[in-house]
Order: C-alpha cells, then sequence, then structure tokens
C-alpha cells in the first residue's frame, strides 16, 4: 500500500492511529492474517482487540480488505490488491500458496445463465484444499 494517509483519504475514512497499525501490518505480511496475530504484533501500539476487530470491519466494509476462510479456527484477512488471487492450503501443516489463474468468471456466467433465482455474481471466494509436497512425502 503505497501511502496509507492518503489511501485512507480518499476512500473518506477517518485516519486513525488503529488503522494506520493495521494497514502498515498488513502492508508487510505475504499472507492472510488473523485479528489474534495482528494483535500480536500490535501489542506496542496499546490498542485493544475489540478496536482491532471494528477496525478490520470498516476496512472490510471499504473494500481494503478481504475475508478468507482458511477452514481455520479463525477468520483471516488480507489487503485486496490489483493483482486478483486464490490461494492453495495445504489440510496438514497451513503451508499457504497464493495463485492467480482463475477461471471463475467463466463458470458463473453459466452459473447465472442456468440460475433461476439470481441473476449477477458480484464478488467471489475461491481456496482450494489439499496436500503439499512436504506433507505428501511423508506418508509415503
Amino acid at each position: 500500500m503505497k501511502n496509507i494517509v492518503e489511501t485512507l483519504k480518499t476512500l473518506k475514512l477517518k485516519v486513525t492511529p488503529a488503522r494506520i497499525a493495521i494497514l502498515e501490518i498488513f502492508s508487510i505480511s505475504d499472507k492472510p492474517l488473523s485479528v489474534e496475530i495482528i494483535a500480536k504484533r500490535m501489542k506496542d501500539k496499546q490498542i485493544n482487540q475489540v478496536t482491532i476487530y471494528r477496525t478490520i470491519e470498516s476496512l472490510v466494509s471499504a473494500g481494503i480488505v478481504g475475508r478468507i476462510d482458511l477452514r481455520r479456527d479463525a477468520i483471516f484477512y488480507e489487503l485486496i490488491d490489483e493483482h486478483h488471487h486464490h490461494h492453495i492450503v495445504c489440510t496438514k501443516c497451513g503451508l499457504l500458496e497464493d495463485f492467480e489463474t482463475c477461471q471463475i468468471e467463466e463458470v458463473s456466467k453459466n452459473i447465472i445463465l442456468k440460475s433461476k433465482k439470481f441473476k449477477m455474481i458480484q464478488d467471489h471466494s475461491f481456496e482450494l484444499f489439499g496436500i503439499c509436497n512436504s506433507c505428501s512425502r511423508k506418508n509415503v
């Protein structure tokens, strides 16, 4: 994220220490984060967990941050950037890898054409779950 303050102002969001700190954490992370992970990284900032939850939800509503279901005990979040991507997750060790190939747009067109109850799809989430190379070698 090039300039956090400018991004917040452009989106007409109040520039707060919590928003700046959370967006800084997301901007240096290369993987999705849970609220618990963010709270640990913000320990020195004196921002409580309720404020972190509320701030993240405001960033989700503004379209800066997206929710990701990694089938773990917590919801994970990451910055929404210009590089649309999805994830493949190892169900044994939790290894996560991004991938950019997405043909869901074509699939969704066919789904909408056949649907009797929907006219359009506004968004989608697509995560794949499997076994990574390392875990598959351990099972041989």
